[in-house]
């Protein structure tokens, strides 16, 4: 159930950064758009490709890549709402969706880590 919901969760923000990008574009900004789509877009495709896992390390794996796009897609929200390309409205907004991205991934990994008895 979680990992049905974290997918979906995945595709939705995926579906939000394509069309933040889309009106970044509109404000001439083109460079750190293009650095949060590929961010904000590899948070779902990673957790997708988790789902056909060839093991348990390699489902850790994926996951942690999601988590590691996910943060670094907060950074750049960050950067976009601090040199005033989006609006706190917009900022908090997609802030919210990643961070709790963060918080259901991390959790994830440390609930199959602990099953593994690797943490």
């Amino acid at each position: 159930m979680a990992n049905e919901l974290l997918q979906e969760k995945g595709l939705s923000f995926a579906v939000r950064c394509v069309n933040l990008m889309k009106i970044l574009n509109e404000r001439h900004e083109f460079v750190i758009s293009k650095q949060m789509m590929r961010s904000g877009t590899s948070i779902g495709a990673n957790i997708s490709e988790s789902q056909s896992a060839q093991s348990d390390m390699d489902y850790i794996s994926k996951l942690s890549i999601s988590l590691k796009e996910a943060r670094e897609t907060k950074y750049w929200f960050d950067l976009l709402y601090r040199t005033e390309y989006i609006d706190e409205k917009e900022y908090n907004s997609m802030c919210m969706d990643v961070k709790e991205m963060i918080a259901m991934l991390t959790t994830l990994i440390k609930s199959k880590k602990q099953k593994l008895g690797i943490e």
